[in-house]
């Protein structure tokens, strides 16, 4: 069974960067063809994807968060971070790592997700 978990700092103060962690077990992040994404959900606000990082190491961004956003992974830690720099109230969620199954991008599995909140 694959497990997911998210790790990080719960408060953030603007302007700094967000970095949160999700550590995989149950599998490796290197199989072919699974993506491992970022999902966010801002309280009373639906849930938005954020980006993926591939089974290649290939990395994917919405084009709203693009210029901000950085996933990149550890495979020998089978872990996979998230950089969200210059951070404002706004970035204020719930954050979610999960996986993608790559024919039909169905997400399979998630995290439990961890709260951010961006405040000085």
């Amino acid at each position: 069974q694959v497990q997911l978990q998210e790790s990080g700092p719960g408060l953030v103060k603007p302007s700094q960067t967000l970095s949160l962690t999700c550590t995989v077990s149950g599998g490796s992040i290197t199989t072919n063809y699974y993506y491992w994404s970022w999902i966010r959900q801002p309280p009373g606000k639906g849930l938005e994807w954020m980006g993926a990082i591939a089974y290649s190491g290939s990395t994917y961004y919405s084009p709203s968060l693009k210029s901000r956003t950085s996933i990149s992974r550890d495979t020998s830690k089978n872990q996979f971070t998230l950089q969200l720099s210059s951070v404002t109230p706004e970035d204020t969620a719930v954050y979610y790592c999960a996986r993608r199954e790559g024919r039909y991008l169905a997400i399979d599995y998630w995290g439990q997700g961890t709260q951010v909140t961006v405040s000085s």
